[in-house]
């Protein structure tokens, strides 16, 4: 579904140059659950980046369902990530303004879908995720851990073939991770949806079917 090949990514900070990635070759088939994990600075959110499309490699080919993206305008990039890919992150990203539903419908609205369609979609989505009771409140009345299950209700909006998700559990309770990776197995398992999880936790990266180990920018494993 996505391929790396020799992708390097080089920031430029002041005087300094950063090699965030260095010659990452990758592959990721359709319902991989994958974990990413290692050091800070490891280049773990910059590979998540990349692979989303929201990152340009320095050096190297992403190719993505078959397309090199390299040669892509920011136009093609921009369907592609709302139409296939979906991004929860761990600082939630709502919109304090809006309702959950509101949130949640925000992806819904950026492709064009008919209103009555994406509200019966929200309801649902957000009952999948525990959430049927809560879709008129806003962030500041929900919990850290319901806030994030918003945020993943929302990544699931345009029925995306992947999810890439940046320390989902970082700001929530143990148990409120052990639910949130429940609701990410469960679609892996019975959606089939491809997903990318960097994690610091162990605990969180157990749960998945395949573990990538980072270091200086390099994958140094690569297994289960």
């Amino acid at each position: 579904m996505i391929k790396l090949e020799n992708v390097s990514k080089i920031y430029r900070m002041g005087e300094r140059y950063i090699k965030a990635l260095d010659s990452v070759s990758l592959e990721l088939k359709r319902g991989d659950f994958i974990a990413v994990i290692g050091p800070s600075g490891s280049g773990k959110s910059t590979l998540l980046h990349v692979m989303g499309l929201i990152d340009t490699p320095t050096n190297g080919k992403v190719i993505f369902d078959g397309r090199e993206v390299s040669g892509l305008k920011e136009k093609e990039l921009t369907k592609m990530r709302l139409r296939k890919i979906g991004f929860v992150f761990q600082q939630f990203y709502l919109l304090p303004t809006l309702t959950a539903i509101e949130n949640v419908e925000l992806p819904m609205k950026e492709a064009k879908l008919p209103k009555k369609e994406r509200r019966e979609r929200v309801i649902k989505l957000l009952e999948e995720v525990g959430l049927g009771d809560r879709t008129d409140h806003y962030p500041r009345q929900l919990s850290g851990g319901e806030q994030q299950r918003v945020a993943i209700a929302r990544a699931l909006a345009n029925n995306p073939e992947i999810i890439l998700a940046d320390e989902p559990t970082g700001e929530v309770d143990s148990k409120t991770s052990e639910r949130i990776m429940e609701i990410f197995r469960k679609l892996n398992e019975k959606e089939k949806i491809t997903l990318v999880v960097v994690t610091h936790d162990p605990n969180v990266a157990k749960k998945a079917n395949r573990i990538l180990r980072m270091k200086d920018g390099r994958i140094e494993w690569d297994g289960n």
